[in-house]
This record gives structure tokens, sequence and C-alpha cells, in this order.
């Protein structure tokens, strides 16, 4: 069942308790050993991933991507499903491509749908007289955001600094031991995934552009930086 309002605040919360108003974990430094966190990547969405474009194809192209969701016969892998199978309580970012990735895989769980967890923007950039596929688009336009091309979308800058929310709000969900997953974006759960590791936590497997790629963050006794 989801209780999205319930678990939204649940979210806020934790954030607020990891930043340091709460006084249980004032007094502890470091997460409980065993503590898990799980990024997960959408599966595919319903939307044709190769067409070709052209700078203002490719800017359409991004919107509809965003209100895309999950293709039925994008199914979660049996080895993602078992990751989560145990889990009552599941992240995601609330694009419809996450969030239905989300009940695929976890139908049992509570759903927190934050847009804390949206992917990193992409701006398509001006370039004139060009056709391309849009995975091209896409690597373009991302080498031109961090070089600092961000024209009325988040930066890099802020991004980041998602990142280090995000971050806080699933460490402090696992601060006492046990696990959670986040179902959200390549390219922003890799971001996350860099704060993980600046805290301490050891990472295994790799985030790869490839749906349902899950990379899992675990605490263990020893891994303070």
């Amino acid at each position: 069942m989801e209780r999205h309002f319930k678990a939204y605040r649940l979210a806020h919360d934790a954030d607020e308790q990891v930043l340091g108003t709460h006084p249980v974990l004032m007094s502890q430094t470091h997460p409980a050993a065993g503590a898990r966190i799980i990024l997960i990547r959408h599966g595919q969405p319903a939307i044709s991933l190769r067409p070709h474009a052209n700078h203002r194809e490719f800017r359409s192209y991004i919107e509809s991507y965003d209100a895309a969701g999950l293709d039925p016969v994008s199914l979660p892998p049996r080895e993602i499903a078992d990751l989560v199978k145990e889990l009552d309580f599941v992240f995601t970012s609330g694009r419809p491509r996450a969030h239905e990735s989300a009940k695929a895989l976890a139908p049992h769980a509570e759903l927190a749908a934050d847009a804390l967890f949206v992917e990193a923007p992409l701006a398509s950039p001006p370039i004139p007289l060009i056709r391309m596929r849009v995975p091209k688009w896409a690597v373009v336009a991302r080498l031109l955001w961090h070089a600092g091309y961000n024209p009325g979308i988040e930066n890099y800058a802020g991004a980041r600094d998602r990142a280090v929310k995000a971050a806080d709000i699933l460490v402090a969900k696992v601060w006492h031991g046990g696990a959670v997953a986040l179902v959200a974006h390549g390219y922003f759960n890799a971001m996350i995934g860099r704060q993980l590791r600046k805290r301490g936590f050891h990472r295994t497997g790799s985030h790869r552009v490839q749906y349902w790629n899950a990379v899992i963050y675990d605490w263990k006794k020893g891994n303070a930086p």
C-alpha cells in the first residue's frame, strides 16, 4: 500500500535527523554495522530510445522522456527483485518511469516519492544543421552541462548539493541498521553514490548506462573514512 504523504514526511524527518536535530543520532557517530543502501535505476521507459533528432526535436524528446512511464515489457530482473523482496519501504523520484518501476519491483513496499531524487537535468544545445540519435545528443548535452551550459535548469553545483541532501536522507533511514532502496535515475544515482563513498560506505557493483542497474552500498565495522 502506498501512503505517499506519510512516506514523504518520513523522508524529510529523516533528513532533519541526520542534520543533527535528533538526540539519538547525535550520540551515534556512524551508521550501525550492516546498514545497506541500494541504488537502482528505473526500467526501460515506454518511449522510442534511439530516434534521430535535431536540437529542437531533442528538446521535445527530453520532455517526452520525463513524462514517459515504464514500458510494460521491461520487467525487473529476478536478482534485482531479490535484493528488495524483504524491504517494506522504497524511495522513488516520483517521475513516472521511476515510480512505476518501484511498484513493479516492490509491490509489497510502501513508496516514498520525493522530487529530491529526480535526474540531474539536461538542456538541448542549439547546434544547427546536425541530426543525431538521442543517446549521442544526451552525451553532448551532459558534457556541456558539466562545462556550464545550463539555460533555465539546475547547474552541476545545485545537483551536487541535492545529492548531498539525498545521501543524508538515505543514510538516516538506515542509521540504526537495516536496508533501504531508491529507485531513481542513472546519473543522479551515481552522484549520490559518490557522496555515500565519501562517508565510508563500501560499493558493490558499478553505475552503468543500463536499465534496472543496481549498486549496493554497505556500511561495515571499520568503514569510517
